[in-house]
């Protein structure tokens, strides 16, 4: 079992001015900067998540989303900000049948849903900020325009798509491969079409309205109403080669982005130890990470036997998160399309009743349960049972020794959290990208969480005139008739991005999230606990030995699963991993620093309180 240590990759940083903690150092610190020149969180995250834009290009673009999830202390107001585009009009089971496809594919165009990360940036800015447009966006267009230090990962992900981009994108070619090459880490590197994009908004703005509000709404028009919209509406209609193999026309018009606002909604909630934990609606997976804690609600976590790190801890846990993401595949959807059971989901006899199918064994089963008596439909693409016998365990053994010695079984993408499937391997325009992740907290008391993801570099060709890519967020909608996450014109796709915000006595505490897919709410659930339940400060519940499931269907094309699987960072001992493999959990061990890039600010008896992730060497907290 893994101890709980005093040293840590860094230190909990403390303070009374401002915290910001982000996925790359440059976004952080553009944030930290605005929070100087006097803006508030709101300003910080909104200049932080423009900069994440440029500098983090395989993790998000301006072509993806953003959920926020925020505390303004001046209205004494918790709100999620919902930057979730929604599907074309043209985007309908039918259009996708028509094309003899059974799922969305997972890059090119097919996938569009309407950008929808300008807009909730600037409803987040309008609403709750107090500079102008200019002060947070200036930090973005210097970057995309003088250059930025490439991450290893940036590097790492344009050669997994080079020879797609010379083959079939050449408009991604031009941008991330100058001179016809990879360029290297640490390499400066720019983007002036995307630069010029910002720049003429920016100018657009300012030539429309000397008032702040209205500049920032010109903005937006020119976004969904203008030169960026049109350039987004000609370009989809184009031929492009996805990860099926042909090459397909997009479904996104001009007229989709025009018609689509950003909105402002109440978030879904749950109380436990103390906390009120806030999320986004079930439009997003968010809720899962509620129903955990409703399930663990029922389990005493300050047993000995259940001490954070020991086998009956993890077990526990990932058979919570088995159940709880079961009733994500079934129930969960755009609210304005499905009557989503969420009370009864959170509900006390709900749980109860779904409590006891935790047991001391891994379960091999996807199962949703059926809140108000419901009759249970899942996606074709779904697993049901699952026979155990066919792992050998001691193989697995042989298999972890390999991967240390750099052989074998590759394992999962650090970067991502997403197993290394065969069809990433073989069809590198499959490879997707991830998402990052930023916490704001002031000295008023604002705090605010976001997650931006989608239009990666890999997503699909760049459109030249505004240099950069629409998302492929349509992916994580299925195509099987008259289910809450089926496909619909206006709907939203039942995202994967899920930022985090606890409260305690209705004060902002704590805001968290991170990068991972599917296993956004399973890392961040053992940090929370790790803090809340266990009083690791916020560096020791993010550098403990981290875990997670890849037993529930994949939001991500080819919407696969891998039923028993359970990822361990290898930190967590052989001991744990031998009991965790008894009781039938098939056990990838992964490198002892690979999973999750949790960041969090805080905030308690009268300071504020920040950390970041040292996995992957580019997240970073600053503040004072």
């Amino acid at each position: 079992m893994a101890q709980i240590s005093e040293f840590t990759t860094r230190p909990e940083l403390a303070g009374t001015f401002g915290m910001v903690a982000s996925t790359h150092w440059l976004a952080s610190a553009a944030g930290m900067a605005v929070l100087e020149r006097g803006g508030n969180a709101f300003d910080a995250a909104v200049a932080a998540g423009f900069v994440l834009q440029v500098v983090e290009p395989h993790l998000n673009g301006p072509g993806g989303e953003v959920p926020v999830i925020g505390h303004d202390a001046r209205r004494g107001e918790t709100f999620v900000v919902c930057g979730q585009g929604t599907a074309p009009a043209a985007a309908t089971a039918d259009a996708y049948a028509g094309l003899g496809l059974d799922l969305v594919p997972g890059s090119g165009l097919l996938a569009a849903c309407v950008p929808g990360a300008f807009g909730g940036w600037l409803l987040l800015l309008r609403e709750y900020g107090t500079l102008r447009l200019r002060d947070v966006l200036g930090y973005a267009i210097g970057y995309a325009q003088a250059g930025y230090p490439l991450v290893p990962a940036i590097s790492w992900s344009i050669a997994s798509v080079a020879e797609l981009f010379r083959e079939h994108w050449h408009s991604s070619a031009e941008v991330y491969l100058p001179g016809g090459g990879v360029p290297a880490p640490g390499t400066r590197f720019a983007n002036p079409a995307l630069a010029a994009t910002y720049q003429r908004i920016l100018a657009e703005a300012e030539a429309a309205s000397g008032d702040r509000d209205e500049q920032i709404e010109a903005a937006r028009q020119a976004w969904y109403d203008g030169f960026v919209a049109e350039a987004i509406g000609t370009f989809a209609t184009t031929e492009v080669m996805d990860v099926t193999g042909e090459r397909h026309r997009g479904l996104l018009t001009g007229h989709d982005l025009a018609t689509w606002h950003a909105r402002l909604e109440p978030p879904a909630s749950y109380d436990y130890n103390g906390l009120t934990v806030c999320k986004t609606g079930p439009w997003g997976q968010g809720p899962v990470f509620l129903q955990q804690l409703a399930l663990l609600s029922g389990f005493d976590l300050q047993a000995a036997a259940m001490e954070p790190g020991s086998a009956e801890f993890i077990h526990t846990v990932v058979e919570g998160a088995k159940l709880a993401f079961a009733d994500r595949e079934a129930w969960y959807g755009d609210p304005n399309f499905t009557d989503v059971p969420l009370e009864q989901l959170l509900s006390e006899t709900y749980n109860d009743e779904r409590r006891r199918l935790i047991t001391e064994t891994a379960s091999a089963e996807l199962r949703p349960g059926r809140p108000g008596g419901r009759e249970i439909q899942l996606p074709e693409f779904t697993h049901g049972p699952f026979d155990t016998s066919e792992f050998d365990f001691d193989d697995r053994r042989e298999r972890d020794r390999r991967r240390q010695r750099g052989t074998g079984d590759p394992g999962i993408d650090p970067a991502t959290g997403e197993p290394l499937g065969r069809s990433a391997e073989a069809q590198p325009q499959a490879r997707r990208g991830d998402t990052c992740h930023l916490d704001v907290a002031d000295r008023w008391g604002n705090v605010v969480s976001a997650t931006p993801s989608g239009g990666w570099l890999q997503s699909s060709p760049v459109i030249p005139e505004l240099g950069f890519c629409l998302g492929t967020r349509g992916q994580m909608f299925t195509l099987t008739p008259g289910l809450p996450a089926t496909i619909a014109p206006g709907k939203r796709p039942r995202t994967t991005l899920t930022p985090t915000l606890a409260l305690r006595e209705g004060e902002p505490y704590l805001a968290f999230g991170t990068p991972g897919g599917d296993q956004q709410d399973q890392w961040t659930l053992a940090f929370f606990l790790n803090h809340a339940v266990f009083g690791m400060n916020l560096q020791q519940a993010i550098d403990f030995p981290a875990f997670h499931s890849a037993h529930m269907p994949s939001s991500f094309y080819p919407r696969e699963s891998h039923p028993l699987r359970l990822d361990v960072e290898e930190r967590v001992g052989s001991p744990v991993i031998d009991e965790l493999r008894r009781r039938g959990h098939d056990v990838h061990v992964q490198p002892p620093w690979s999973l999750g890039r949790i960041s969090a600010v805080a905030r308690r008896n009268g300071m504020l309180y920040a950390a970041a992730n040292a996995r992957g060497m580019q997240g970073y907290a600053v503040g004072r």
